[in-house]
């Protein structure tokens, strides 16, 4: 494809969005920009953008995409309320950490695993045309949405690969409007990732201080 064919192919996809797949690209973006302040409103904004792509997935046959919106309705239920209940005494919510070496080797393993059991699925029993494609970004963003729900700072890292191979994906797909949002997303994962990187070490250092006052 020429730079030509490219834009005008673009410019006819920009053409034909639909209402619905503007609102959605919209609320998501608003929603991750949430994520990024470490903000709750992440969640409730959320819920109404992935309740309109497990439709719109539906319709490109991206199934293992409209699979892992409806997930993730269920972890932004579960992701509002972990963010708002005590954690402690001493902690009003949740802070913004790190994974442990372990808790990284876990993660790796079951983004592999998940991405052999969605492959297997999608190109067996599903008509999709991207079906590995879509697995391997499937379970990438499966792991960043729980670990945005521990307030880890690796989920940006598992978003930003995921966001990487989305934004030609979507525009294969048809879906300039959200492909555009995944290329925002993916400056906004950047970002995101030394932003909460920062907050994590400062809460490392609150936290030492504090046990180190308690011990003392």
């Amino acid at each position: 494809m020429n730079l030509t064919t490219f834009f005008q192919t673009f410019w006819d996809n920009v053409c034909n969005t639909t209402l619905l797949e503007a609102i959605a690209a919209t609320t998501g973006l608003i929603s991750i920009w949430y994520n990024k302040k470490v903000n709750i409103l992440v969640y409730p904004i959320g819920i109404v953008s992935v309740l309109i792509y497990v439709y719109i997935c539906y319709n490109a046959k991206l199934y293992a995409d409209m699979g892992i919106n409806a997930v993730y309705f269920i972890m932004n239920i579960y992701g509002w309320y972990n963010w708002s209940r005590p954690k402690s005494s001493r902690h009003s919510e949740l802070k913004v950490s790190f994974q442990s070496p372990k808790a990284r080797w876990i993660g790796i393993l079951a983004t592999i695993l998940l991405f052999v059991a969605l492959s297997f699925l999608l190109s067996r029993y599903t008509d999709s045309d991207v079906p590995y494609i879509d697995a391997f970004t499937t379970a990438l963003c499966l792991l960043g949405m729980y670990l945005t729900t521990q307030k880890n700072v690796e989920n940006w890292v598992y978003y930003f690969i995921a966001d990487l191979i989305s934004v030609p994906l979507y525009i294969y797909k048809g879906l300039v409007f959200t492909s555009f949002q995944y290329l925002v997303f993916l400056l906004i994962a950047a970002m995101a990732y030394y932003s909460w990187k920062k907050e994590a070490l400062l809460n490392n250092k609150e936290t030492y201080r504090k046990e180190t006052l308690l011990n003392a």
